[in-house]
């Protein structure tokens, strides 16, 4: 098996958490370990310390003893047990039995481990190699988590970790990660007055401040133009709907993020959790001929959904959700072409905004759970099988995801790559067999027939405010000249050289460029280190030479050297070049 497996790296991950519960058990005697499985990039183990209290700064230490311990492991022992040898080999952990007869009642194997000095009763599967395989490991932090995940259990101690097969993987992982800290798109949207939350509104619901909403009116804006060149109509639809329209498309009795319902004169309403449904009704209001098809939908609108506090994640994850959403109605001839024509747009929009790298990832059903899902089985594997030549025709690389499809129907979701090398699920390409039948969708075809349309359900950015997160950390807030919500900023030498200052802000103002001035009381250095912090990305400087021949001194972001005196028209020639371009200025 390849290293880069996510199984192996699941299995070198998980045997790590056993080597940190060794560790901690034989630095603090009479801990408890309760669960350590492997998670996206790392691992965790939960421990019961009893009334001993640990933090950050013991995390070396437990290091420098795992690094100890490991040397004496050779290979992973394994045995099944009954429950009754279970009980008493962990007689004194609680959790240990909790987990045995949990399992025992499911009719699981109970199964034991040993790396040599350390018994633990555990399901998964390890290294087969530990003192060779292991050695590149890091704990990362302390966190607080309740048994099982339910607060009406005890607090235990969660330490994190991560754990690579080679030392290089390790040292980029960890650089990741100390970049993150500097991008957090939670740190730099208060530090460059993006947004806010606030208690009183609630959680997981973000507030724009003036340049926020402008970077997403830019984006907005750019969707639409391009959008619409592509062939989409635009439409609105009101944010609340009878409770009756989600039941008929099912969402209500399999989506777990429908808000509650509330009460309008004793009918019962909800926020929308996604548009669909509303577009269906704008398709159904005319009767619909082979020739109006396909018919492009689209929509910036907010969607409403639950997600719980302890999900709830800056602009990551909302309960206020703007999707840029499109449905495409479609007879199935067209279909291999239609998922062409938006594979087509969705490369464009990442090159746009500078996300270069990314692949595919077919989401098709479980097929040990078809219960999960709506309509046949010959279905699904058609809509499975379309989505998988329209991307391999395009030559992009992809995976499969079983069992990470809606209930109604495959996707596809592209996976980009931000400046950190980090991976983010951004666009959704959804085909769509079901819904057409839940709510009878029909078109005339050229033989005066009726027949049922395919649907695609399309997102792009998926969540604005979501891809917003991922733009501030790509980029470190520094947005490029046509996203930046400040282009340029005019900054006067001294008070004498403000009149001339205002003049040039205007005139650039005048051409819609979106300027400040800067006319404090303050020394030039401290004007531009203020600029520098708001990274705006272009610097003008004006005082008795730029007024007496008429022109600017000009300095861009990220560069060291100014760009020197030129006259205000090729600066906007300049300016304008990269905001059409857009380029990474």
């Amino acid at each position: 098996m390849s290293k880069n497996d996510s199984e192996y790296l699941n299995n070198l991950r998980h045997s790590c958490a056993h080597l940190l519960a060794k560790a901690v058990k034989d630095l603090w005697p009479g801990t408890h370990n309760a669960i350590g499985p492997a998670i996206e990039n790392g691992f965790y183990q939960d421990f019961d310390f009893g009334d001993r209290k640990i933090s950050d700064a013991d995390l070396p230490e437990i290091e420098e003893k795992m690094r100890i311990i490991l040397k004496t492991w050779e290979h992973f022992d394994y045995k099944e047990v009954t429950l009754k040898d279970a009980k008493k080999l962990f007689s004194d952990n609680p959790y240990k039995l909790e987990l045995a007869e949990e399992f025992a009642k499911g009719g699981k194997k109970l199964l034991t481990n040993n790396p040599g000095n350390f018994l633990d009763l555990c399901k998964m599967t390890h290294v087969e190699n530990p003192k060779k395989e292991m050695q590149h490991f890091k704990l990362l932090k302390l966190a607080g988590a309740y048994w099982r995940g339910n607060e009406k259990n005890k607090m235990l101690t969660r330490i994190y970790g991560t754990c690579f097969p080679a030392k290089e993987e390790l040292d980029k992982y960890l650089w990741q990660q100390e970049e993150a800290k500097k991008r957090d798109h939670k740190k730099l949207g208060k530090e460059l007055s993006l947004f806010i939350f606030s208690n009183s509104v609630g959680p997981g619901l973000p507030l724009f401040m003036p340049k926020g909403m402008i970077i997403r009116r830019v984006i907005e804006n750019y969707l639409v133009k391009l959008k619409e060149s592509y062939g989409h109509h635009f439409v609105w639809t009101p944010h609340i709907a009878r409770s009756e329209l989600y039941k008929q498309s099912k969402h209500w009795q399999k989506y777990e993020a429908m808000m509650p319902p509330l009460k309008l004169e004793d009918e019962e309403y909800t926020l929308k959790p996604m548009n669909c449904p509303h577009h269906f009704q704008i398709y159904l209001a005319n009767p619909r001929s082979y020739r109006d098809l396909p018919l492009r939908l689209a929509e910036n609108t907010t969607v409403y959904r639950y997600e719980k506090s302890g999900v709830i994640n800056g602009l990551f994850r909302v309960r206020s959700v703007t999707q840029d959403d499109s449905h495409w109605f479609i007879p199935h001839n067209l279909i291999p072409s239609e998922i062409d024509h938006a594979i087509k747009l969705t490369k464009q929009i990442y090159e746009d905004f500078g996300l270069s790298k990314f692949h595919a990832r077919i989401s098709i059903r479980d097929k040990k759970n078809p219960d999960k899902y709506l309509g046949e089985l010959k279905v699904w594997e058609s809509a499975e099988k379309e989505l998988a030549k329209a991307v391999s025709e395009k030559n992009i690389p992809y995976s499969l995801g079983e069992g990470e499809a809606a209930f109604y129907g495959p996707k596809i979701d592209f996976m980009v790559e931000d400046s950190l090398g980090r991976e983010w699920q951004l666009t959704t390409i959804q085909l769509d067999f079901n819904q057409p039948e839940n709510f009878d969708l029909t078109y005339t075809d050229e033989k005066g027939e009726k027949k049922r349309p395919a649907v695609l359900h399309i997102a792009i950015l998926g969540s604005i405010e979501r891809f917003l997160g991922i733009l501030i950390e790509h980029y470190g807030g520094a947005f490029p000249t046509w996203l930046a919500p400040v282009q340029a900023i005019v900054l006067p030498i001294s008070d004498k050289h403000k009149d001339y200052a205002h003049r040039i802000y205007n005139q650039l103002t005048e051409v819609n460029l979106r300027i400040e001035e800067d006319n404090r009381n303050e020394t030039l250095g401290s004007k531009i280190r203020t600029a520098e912090l708001q990274k705006i990305p272009y610097v003008i400087i004006v005082g008795d030479k730029e007024i007496k021949e008429s022109t600017i001194s000009t300095r861009r972001r990220h560069e060291k050297q100014d760009l020197g005196q030129m006259r205000i028209k090729n600066f906007i020639f300049m300016i304008q070049k990269a905001i059409d371009n857009k380029t990474n200025n």
